[in-house]
């Protein structure tokens, strides 16, 4: 016997009965009802899985209006119900219609009993489907919200900051494809996912995909997706990131870690907006807004040849660069202190603080892990501090302020790394302006950035 609950409704008792008798030795609830006004309290009292309906209750009268009313007041009361209608064969042009109105399907009667049969099965099956959508989708809602939870809103007033803020407000109203660049520990991820919090595709998924832990031999299953049998561990069809992202955001986070021959492949599949699966010949078209991010100068890699060209001009339609924590030194309290109230609230640690001499002296470190690096250090401090206040900066630098911005360079490496790093900071970042007042192409800059792990 099939567990579902089903509600008939029709104004002659002896089809009631028979429908109700017959249905009864396969289905575990089967409830009838002669007056279709009490249709909203049964409703109201049961989550019927399928609705039998008759398209007329008043005698003399088939035009249908009423089955139409009744239609069209149940799928208000529950937009995902199942209506069957029950129609004469005079009335089939009248349930045709109905269909377009939201029925599922029509029986003509009187009936066969297993067609009858065979139709509610096959609504019930619909009904599963629309219940495991809907299950699907708050699902996913709710491990969005979840993921989201830790990627919080950019913390700062600093200048560099706020620039990242506006260029995020301006990018997400459009689809256009995105760079990230920065380094690591910056919070790429965070602006990726602003841009996608704040576009038209926010009801959509957002999928994240790490190119830096996805080896060559997988990267086509991983992105695109397999049939069954394309290779021995493929047992089923599995669909790709691309297909999985439809209709929302990809993030291809560390895209310069792919090689020439990987970076060729993706290159197709952006131009085209298409994808073929391993082992298919069968192109999908795929509707996605992109958003990559690299701690990698691309713009260097690509005069070495090691970056295309093509695909660069491909993904960075805009590009966004997200300062260090160096270059925003003063926000550096407002985010120690954000994420003293996270931590003290994981660790029931109420009242701790900052002394605030600590503070201070924080904004003289380098935090060359940046925020990421920050916010690990807070956790720490507050689980290694006895009493209410963290007052030693080493709980939060290791050991002391190590590579302060601020120290007097001891070799000319050392002065050329603290006079690149002042410049970027005048320039707010931007490599081409500081490339230029400094009198190097870009690329030199590039090298000299990369060589002196800037």
């Amino acid at each position: 016997m099939t567990t579902a609950s089903v509600l008939i409704v029709d104004d002659e008792q002896d089809i009631l009965d028979t429908a109700r008798m017959f249905l009864k030795q396969e289905l575990s609830t089967v409830h009838i009802e002669s007056d279709p006004t009490q249709l909203p309290a049964r409703m109201k009292a049961t989550d019927y899985d399928v609705i039998l309906l008759d398209m007329n209750f008043t005698r003399g009268v088939n035009d249908g209006e009423e089955g139409f009313y009744w239609l069209s007041e149940i799928l208000r009361l529950d937009p995902q119900a199942v209506v069957i209608l029950i129609t004469a064969y005079g009335e089939v042009d009248l349930a045709v219609k109905a269909m377009k109105n939201g029925a599922t399907d029509f029986v003509l009667k009187p009936w066969k009993n297993q067609k009858l049969l065979g139709t509610v099965l096959s609504a019930l099956q619909l009904r599963s489907s629309k219940k495991e959508v809907l299950r699907l989708k708050d699902t996913q809602e709710k491990l969005s919200g979840d993921l989201d939870h830790h990627y919080h809103e950019f913390i700062g007033t600093s200048p560099a900051i706020q620039r990242v803020q506006e260029l995020i407000t301006r990018v997400a109203a459009t689809d256009a494809d995105v760079l990230i660049l920065g380094e690591n520990g910056t919070g790429k991820e965070l602006v990726a996912r602003a841009i996608h919090r704040q576009s038209v595709r926010r009801d959509h998924v957002f999928i994240s995909v790490d190119l830096g832990a996805i080896s060559e031999t997988l990267f086509e299953s991983e992105l695109f997706g397999h049939v069954k049998g394309a290779f021995t561990d493929a047992r089923q069809d599995k669909a790709g990131r691309f297909e999985i992202a439809a209709g929302g955001t990809i993030f291809l986070d560390e895209i310069g870690n792919l090689s020439p021959a990987l970076q060729a492949k993706l290159l197709t599949v952006l131009q085209h907006r298409r994808i073929q699966r391993v082992g298919s010949a069968k192109e999908i078209a795929v509707d996605f807004r992109l958003v990559c991010a690299t701690n990698m100068p691309l713009h260097e890699m690509v005069f070495d040849k090691k970056f295309r060209q093509d695909l660069l001009y491909r993904i960075n339609t805009v590009e966004i660069r997200v300062p260090s924590l160096r270059e925003r030194a003063d926000d550096i309290p407002l985010l120690a202190e954000r994420f003293l109230a996270r931590y003290a609230q994981k660790y029931k640690r109420p009242g701790i603080k900052f002394d605030k001499a600590v503070l201070s002296r924080l904004k003289k470190y380098a935090w060359p892990g940046n925020i990421r690096e920050l916010q690990h250090a807070v956790e720490r401090a507050i689980i290694l501090t006895e009493g209410k206040v963290i007052a030693s900066e080493g709980l939060l630098t290791g050991g002391g302020l190590r590579q302060p911005v601020t120290a007097t360079p001891q070799t000319l490496d050392e002065m050329e790394k603290l006079f690149i790093q002042q410049a970027l900071a005048n320039h707010h970042g931007n490599v081409s302006t500081t490339a230029r007042t400094l009198g190097l192409t870009r690329t030199a800059l590039y090298r000299r950035m990369k060589r002196h792990g800037i």
